[in-house]
């Protein structure tokens, strides 16, 4: 464990993603698993598929950050360039990994092709992350984690990793959430109790739900008196300002 935050990158590559035409669901779990290892995404990026934009990112990224984490790209088509390029990022050569060659081998068997093959290709010394579900591994080099774009098998791979890395303290959160008040009814107000609890952070996140509106108010820290203390002046806050507070009930929080 670390007295620093532990911080990630989560770097997102495929020109798919930034068309629309597909959903990306890996930064949502992968957000979700670090910050439970205690490990806060500071970042997350998505880029398209070319090689300079993937190299600049890369090297940005995991210079500032502890780890970065890359989904996409790692396939068997013409447009799926990362490992090249994470391999250009490093100053590193780029050709057949041995072991990636072999289950690649002993998967395919007589379907395996040239372009099947293509996905043993990778940096020098890269180390294999291991992919239970359609075989074809990622690799890691250095702080950065190389992953399928696929979200089962990213998360499969993420799980055979997570293991290796070290995380700081954790991130605790509360929620206190009020309806029918509105963000502009409380963000003086807000503002006041966040500078008299610096040790948190408190994140105003208004909602609409079903017809009626309100305000989800989150308190985040590593102490979970602060948090407490804090949520406790908010709470008082939303009730002079003719509020009910209610407390959040989110999975992982501390209770006020």
């Amino acid at each position: 464990m670390t007295d620093a935050p532990v911080t990630a990158c989560v770097l997102v590559i495929g020109n798919e993603v930034l068309s629309g035409r597909t959903r990306d669901a890996n930064i949502h779990h992968l957000a979700g698993e670090l910050t439970a290892l205690g490990i806060r995404v500071a970042e997350c990026r998505v880029v398209p598929d070319l090689e300079d934009e993937i190299v600049a990112a890369v090297n940005h990224c995991r210079a500032k950050y502890a780890y970065v984490f890359t989904t996409g790209g790692i396939g068997s088509t013409h447009d799926d360039i990362t490992a090249q390029s994470i391999a250009k990022a490093f100053g590193l050569p780029f050709g057949v990994h041995p072991e990636a060659e072999r289950i690649l081998l002993d998967h395919y068997g007589d379907r395996a092709n040239p372009a099947r093959m293509r996905m043993a290709l990778m940096p020098q010394g890269a180390s294999l992350i291991d992919n239970p579900v359609s075989r074809a591994p990622g690799f890691r080099v250095e702080n950065v984690f190389v992953m399928a774009g696929v979200p089962v098998i990213a998360r499969a791979m993420f799980d055979g990793v997570k293991a290796e890395l070290k995380g700081g303290k954790k991130l605790l959160a509360r929620t206190v959430s009020v309806v029918e008040m509105s963000e502009g009814m409380l963000a003086d107000d807000l503002a006041r109790v966040q500078g008299e609890h610096p040790g948190v952070e408190i994140g105003s996140y208004p909602f609409i739900k079903s017809g009626g509106f309100g305000v989800n108010i989150v308190v985040r820290g590593e102490d979970e008196s602060l948090i407490k203390a804090a949520c406790a002046a908010v709470s008082r806050m939303i009730r002079a300002a003719g509020g009910a507070p209610v407390d959040g009930e989110t999975k992982g929080e501390v209770p006020c």
